[in-house]
């Protein structure tokens, strides 16, 4: 089993969870979280410092500033983790910085709680 962790723009998690859906993934978590990249400025802000624009030129004073993001947490056997993956990535990429991050996890065990089952068997 394997954890797959993406982060995602907020304004695109109506499109991933309709291809989750889509691609037979009913059951994951989503959360809003607050998160940057590495990248010290946006690049369109900079863009507009470099014009000549005043507000673009306040933003930048900005360095540490966290964006709105949705972190979505599916765990699935490792079959299908190929196909989890592709499906964030064809929904979410625009090319642009900001598109997100994926991330996936060794799971050691999970559990259902209300039958007491034990692996893929508590997943599925």
């Amino acid at each position: 089993m394997k954890e797959v962790v993406a982060v995602v723009r907020m304004n695109m998690m109506n499109r991933t969870k309709q291809a989750l859906t889509d691609a037979g993934i009913d059951g994951y978590f989503a959360h809003e979280v607050l998160g940057r990249g590495v990248g010290l400025a946006n690049p369109h802000v900079l863009a507009g410092a470099a014009s000549g624009y005043e507000e673009a030129v306040a933003l930048l004073g900005e360095r540490g500033k966290l964006y709105p993001k949705r972190m979505i947490t599916v765990v699935v056997p490792d079959k299908d983790v190929k196909a989890v993956v592709k499906t964030l990535i064809e929904v979410n990429q625009t090319g642009k910085p900001g598109d997100g991050k994926i991330f996936v996890l060794p799971v050691g065990d999970a559990v259902r709680v209300r039958t007491a089952e034990t692996g893929e068997k508590s997943i599925i």
